[in-house]
């Protein structure tokens, strides 16, 4: 069951899918973002993007190109949550990471050895090292840079200049990533930038001379990985694609939803939020469906809002589960009658004029 509004007037599914695909059909150049949602959900938005030569961006976007950049530029060398549960003996946190971020990862490995951690620079996040024995290099996140390049130096032997942390600490912490059996470097996209990344990536490398070492990115939420990798293989690229031309398309700037709102260029967004009632970001006024779940405090109320269910906990979902490091199967949690957003979409493509007959 959907529960659906047309400028805040409740309305029957049948008749917003219609009006939503009145207005997307009308469009010059339609946009559709947040992208909150499930392996259907994003299978739909993007089949519907094709039909509407549309653009299509995650709500996550600039996360997800800080790894991608590094991984195209200079490549990454990456392991599972799973390996770096059962195996890793040494781990690297850099910059600040929530300690649901980790969980698990400050117990021993799973024959029993103790797990010993280097955190750089976690600023407020060290709070979330309680109970674990951890070793905090740096407090600014402004300062990670340079420690990743003087730990990178340490352990290739170099010299090192001036530092905003101790020599002797910097030191030990060298000698502690080298000594690793299976060490495992972590870090959140959110807070690093591009450049640190790769920095700390080529100290992954680098460590890998003498001894096991791998990457493990924390994803961010709403299934962005899912959505991600969906994106990929329906398109040839990430999000932040386009079809205006008839062909995918992919540029970060041209097909930031955010600037093409701003900008004037979108002349009507489809925003999905299905995790969790997000609102765009934006204050432009323009024809707005939305699809989320209850509560969302939009800037403007939306021509169109339909209220759609939670994947994995409303309705079964297929989605990229965060602790297995892959896409898998969720049986809902706690099922509702509620509509997905594969189903809205669905809806909404079979109103758009032109629709052939199945």
């Amino acid at each position: 069951m959907g529960h659906a509004w047309i400028d805040g007037r409740s309305v029957e599914l049948q008749a917003a899918c219609a009006e939503a695909a009145r207005l997307l059909g009308a469009s010059r150049l339609p946009v559709i973002a947040g992208l909150g949602t499930d392996i259907g959900g994003a299978r739909a938005a993007i089949f519907l993007a094709r039909r509407l030569d549309a653009a299509v961006d995650h709500m996550h976007a600039d996360v997800l190109l800080h790894d991608l950049d590094v991984v195209r530029d200079a490549g990454m060398m990456v392991t599972t949550p799973t390996e770096a549960r059962v195996r890793a003996d040494v781990l690297l946190l850099a910059g600040p990471l929530a300690a649901d971020a980790w969980p698990g990862l400050a117990t021993g490995t799973a024959d029993g050895r103790d797990r010993q951690i280097v955190w750089l620079c976690p600023g407020r996040a060290r709070r979330g090292a309680r109970g674990a024995k951890v070793q905090i290099i740096g407090r600014d996140a402004d300062d990670l840079p340079a420690i990743i390049a003087a730990l990178r130096a340490a352990v290739a032997r170099r010299p090192v200049g001036a530092l905003p942390v101790a020599a002797k600490a910097l030191a030990a912490a060298a000698t502690q990533l080298q000594s690793a059996r299976f060490g495992v470097a972590i870090w959140s996209a959110a807070a690093l930038d591009a450049l640190t990344i790769e920095m700390l990536c080529g100290l992954v490398k680098d460590l890998n001379a003498t001894t096991r070492f791998s990457g493990l990115p924390v994803p961010p939420g709403d299934n962005a990985l899912g959505v991600l990798q969906a994106c990929g293989w329906m398109t040839g690229f990430p999000p932040r694609t386009g079809f205006g031309r008839g062909i995918a398309e992919h540029d970060p700037w041209r097909f930031d939803a955010h600037r093409l709102v701003e900008s004037g260029e979108a002349d009507c967004v489809l925003w999905i939020s299905a995790y969790r009632p997000a609102a765009p970001p934006w204050t432009r006024d323009l024809p707005t469906i939305a699809l989320t779940g209850d509560g969302a405090g939009f800037h403007r109320r939306p021509r169109v809002h339909v209220a759609v269910g939670r994947p994995g906990i409303d309705h079964d979902a297929t989605e990229h589960v965060a602790a297995a490091g892959t896409l898998a199967w969720v049986a809902a949690a706690a099922p509702r009658d509620t509509i997905s957003v594969a189903d809205v979409l669905a809806g909404i493509a079979a109103a758009l004029p032109g629709t052939p007959p199945c």
